[in-house]
C-alpha cells in the first residue's frame, strides 16, 4: 500500500469514525441511554447485589431456664443481621414458622443446655435451616456459629480454652462487600456497554437502509470494522473510567495497584467485547435480534466469568470455557488492582489471554461482515 492509499484510507476511516460517533451521540436521548443507566446500575446493584444476609427473622424454642441459655438468646437478639427473634413454646410452632417461610432458621435449646455447659463446658443446640433459601441459609448458619463461638461464660461454668485462634482478613479487613462487588460490577457493566453498542451498529445500518451504501462505498471490510469498533472502544473506556472514579471517590474503595496496567487491561478487555458485539451485529438482521443476541451471549458470560461464584467450583468443562471469556480475566485484574496491589507478573498472566481473545474476535467479525457485504 502506497503512502497516498494509506492517507486516503485514514481520511475515510476518520469520516466513518465521526459518522458513527454522531449516530450514537447525536440524539440527546442516546447520550443519556449510553452513560446514565450504567452509572445508576452501579449505584443500585452495588447495594442490591449484596452477598451479606441482613434483616432476617429467627425462631427460638428455649426449653431451658438457665443463665447460659438466656445469655445465648440475648446474643441472638443483639445480633445485627437478625431483625426479630420469634419465641415459640413448642416444636410444632417452631416447624410451622419455618414451613411458612416466616423465619430462615429455627433454633431449639434443650432443657439440659445450661447444665451441660456447667458439667462438660459445652452445650448442643438444634438448628433447622430453610433449604429453599440455601445460599442465605448457609450464610446465616455461619453467623450463628460465630455467635456461639464468641459467647464467653464465667470461669466456673466454662473453662478458658488452652488455645485461641486469631483471624485476620487480608486485603479487606472489615469484609466490606462493597470492596468486592463494585469492581466486579464495573467490569460487568463495561462489558455489556461495549457489547450492546457494537451489537446494534451494523444491525442499525441494515434497518435504516444505509447498509446498502456500504456496499457501493470504497471502504474496505477492515475500514468498516474499525469504524464500528473505535467509537464503542472510546465510549466504553470512558464509561469504565467514570465507574472506576466512582468506586474510588464515592464508594471509598482503596486503589492499590498500577493504573497503567489496569488501563492496558481495560483497552484489551473492551476490544474483546467489541469484537464479540460485532459478530452478533453482523449476523443479526434487525436491532431486536442484536439485542436478544447480546443478552444470549452476555448473561451466560457473566455467570461463568466468576463474578458471583468462583470458577474453581464449576465443572471442568465450564472452567475451560471461562478461560475464553474476557470478563473472567478482567475481573481478576480490576479486583487485584483495587484491593491486592496485584504484581505486574500476575497482571501480565491475564493480559495475554485478553489480547488473544481480542485478536480472535475482531478477525471473526471481519469475516462475518465481509459475508454480509458480498
Amino acid at each position: 500500500m502506497s503512502c497516498h492509499d494509506f492517507r486516503t484510507m485514514l481520511i475515510r476511516l476518520h469520516a466513518q469514525f465521526i459518522k458513527e460517533l454522531l449516530c450514537i451521540l447525536r440524539d440527546p436521548r442516546n447520550r443519556v441511554v449510553v452513560f446514565v443507566p450504567p452509572l445508576l446500575q452501579l449505584l443500585i446493584f452495588s447495594y442490591a447485589a449484596t452477598l451479606e444476609v441482613r434483616n432476617v427473622d429467627i425462631a427460638v424454642y428455649n426449653q431451658d431456664t438457665g443463665r447460659e441459655a438466656q445469655e445465648f438468646v440475648w446474643h441472638l437478639e443483639a445480633a445485627r443481621f437478625i431483625a426479630q427473634v420469634h419465641h415459640v413454646h413448642s416444636n410444632t410452632a417452631l416447624r410451622e414458622q419455618l414451613a411458612q417461610g416466616k423465619v430462615i432458621a429455627a433454633i431449639t435449646l434443650p432443657a439440659d443446655f445450661s447444665r451441660s455447659i456447667a458439667i462438660s463446658g459445652s452445650g448442643h443446640v438444634q438448628v433447622l435451616i430453610d433449604g429453599r433459601r440455601s445460599n442465605s441459609g448457609q450464610i446465616v448458619m455461619g453467623y450463628l456459629s460465630s455467635i456461639a463461638r464468641d459467647i464467653r461464660f464465667t470461669a466456673d461454668t466454662l473453662p478458658v480454652p488452652e488455645t485461641s485462634i486469631a483471624v485476620r482478613h487480608w486485603f479487606n479487613p472489615d469484609l466490606d462487600y462493597l470492596w468486592f462487588i463494585v469492581p466486579g460490577l464495573t467490569g460487568t457493566l463495561a462489558f455489556f456497554s461495549a457489547l450492546m453498542i457494537t451489537a446494534l451498529s451494523i444491525a442499525r445500518e441494515r434497518e435504516l437502509g444505509t447498509f446498502d451504501q456500504l456496499l457501493v462505498s470504497p471502504a474496505s471490510t477492515l475500514e468498516i470494522v474499525l469504524s464500528k469498533s473505535l467509537p464503542a472502544l472510546v465510549i466504553s473506556t470512558l464509561l469504565a473510567f467514570l465507574m472506576i472514579a466512582m468506586a474510588i471517590w464515592f464508594f471509598r474503595i482503596p486503589f492499590t495497584g498500577a493504573f497503567g496496567l489496569l488501563l492496558i487491561g481495560l483497552v484489551l478487555f473492551v476490544l474483546s467485547a467489541v469484537g464479540i458485539g460485532l459478530v452478533i451485529s453482523a449476523i443479526s438482521m434487525t436491532q431486536q435480534q442484536a439485542i436478544l443476541g447480546g443478552f444470549v451471549i452476555g448473561v451466560p458470560t457473566v455467570l461463568i466469568s466468576g463474578f458471583a461464584t468462583p470458577v474453581e467450583n464449576m465443572p471442568v468443562l465450564l472452567q475451560w470455557l471461562a478461560q475464553a471469556i474476557p470478563l473472567t480475566h478482567f475481573l481478576i485484574i480490576i479486583e487485584g488492582c483495587f484491593l491486592k496491589a496485584l504484581p505486574p507478573r500476575d497482571i501480565l498472566d491475564h493480559l495475554w489471554p485478553l489480547a488473544i481473545i481480542a485478536l480472535a474476535a475482531l478477525p471473526m467479525a471481519m469475516i462475518f461482515a465481509r459475508n454480509r457485504l458480498q
